[in-house]
């Protein structure tokens, strides 16, 4: 983790971030995990809009870094995981330059948001990084996040992690 705790600001995505997301996705660490670059970025240009999905950049010092969104799976009828209590958001993240993986900025985002979004209400956060996927899985569990079960659905066979709000949701 950075030795001096950054902390990160949030903020909606806009028309004007598609252009650097396109070049983020293009990247060899996006692209093992992210579908057709293409069609990524219309899926983010669609959530602008969505009412079940709030894709996020996240800054440091003003510059951005990450990518993520949060999204709620009781919106969708057929979403995987409406199984999930009320009150659960799934989550998802991508560091955008390379050369801030492994520095411990994952976690510490994934701390800070969620602990945002607990203080906003939300019972329990779920996250799904594919099984292969070793470092996104280190970075989840250094993030507080627990192993839940794994699924195979139509997002293809994830490990499901989550984190609970402490006194909310046993």
């Amino acid at each position: 983790m950075p030795s001096n705790r950054p902390s990160y600001a949030f903020r909606e995505v806009t028309e004007e971030d598609l252009p650097m997301l396109a070049d983020w996705i293009a990247a060899p660490h996006w692209a093992e995990w992210w579908n057709d670059p293409q069609e990524a970025v219309a899926e983010i240009r669609e959530a602008i809009d969505s009412i079940s999905v709030e894709p996020l950049i996240a800054e440091l010092d003003g510059e951005p870094i990450a990518y993520l969104q949060t999204y709620d799976p009781h919106l969708e009828d057929d979403h995987p995981y409406n199984d999930q209590p009320f009150g659960t958001l799934g989550l998802d993240l991508s560091i955008g330059p390379l050369e801030l993986l492994g520095k411990g900025h994952g976690s510490a985002m994934l701390r800070q948001l969620v602990d945002e979004l607990f203080a906003e209400g939300t019972l329990r956060v779920v996250i799904d990084p594919d099984p292969a996927n070793k470092r996104a899985i280190r970075c989840y569990e250094k993030a507080g996040f627990m192993p839940i079960g794994e699924r195979t659905s139509q997002y293809g066979h994830v490990m499901l992690m989550a984190r609970n709000n402490e006194g909310e949701l046993e």
